[in-house]
């Protein structure tokens, strides 16, 4: 569901339903974000190009930390959903609950507190974040590329969160299958899910 017209899967043509096709196969259907994006094949290629290169670099876990707190920062449930259920490959779904809802489960190294605090708060107001934020990541080992990478997971975040909510693109409906009543709820931190 969008509040703007999408191209129904049968009407699909060209980089559209290359698009779709693309995402059917990596995901196992078309998802809500395919659909909204089948009018700008060119940008959603782009952003999966950055979000590309941003996982070269960063560890899983930490690309996942960042996105999940971005979305949760944005009230974003269908980043949320999608990068939480990966998440639970890092961390108990518990964990990932007490994240979602803004705690800092004790599973968080040092490091992995100082970067979700950090996400939190460039997400939340970017302008806000200072030199002395930028030093402690540095105090808690990051190096200033590393750094980079979760300034830029987080904005690649703020982009995909706004498009999908700016949209009224609801997390699909399966996302719910996949986690447990606890869960999803810990992690529907905006708009609901989609029903089936």
């Amino acid at each position: 569901m969008s509040f703007l017209a999408t191209v129904d899967d049968a009407e699909a043509s060209g980089a559209t339903a290359e698009l779709y096709a693309r995402e059917r196969h990596r995901v196992g259907h078309v998802p809500g974000y395919a659909r909204v994006f089948g009018a700008r094949t060119g940008v959603y290629d782009a952003w999966r190009l950055m979000v590309g290169e941003l996982t070269k670099t960063m560890p899983p876990r930490r690309f996942e930390l960042v996105t999940l707190v971005a979305a949760r920062e944005l009230r974003s449930t269908y980043c949320s959903v999608a990068h939480g259920t990966i998440l639970t490959k890092f961390l108990s779904d518990d964990d990932v609950a007490r994240l979602a809802r803004g705690d800092v489960p004790d599973a968080l190294d040092e490091q992995e507190r100082a970067v979700v605090a950090f996400a939190g708060k460039a997400a939340r107001a970017a302008a806000d974040i200072t030199a002395d934020d930028v030093e402690g990541l540095r105090r808690h080992g990051l190096d200033d590329e590393e750094i980079l990478d979760v300034i830029l997971a987080t904005a690649a975040r703020c982009f995909f969160s706004t498009v999908l909510d700016a949209t009224g693109t609801l997390a699909d409906a399966g996302f719910a299958e996949r986690m447990t009543p606890d869960l999803r709820e810990a992690l529907t931190v905006g708009r609901p899910l989609a029903t089936p």
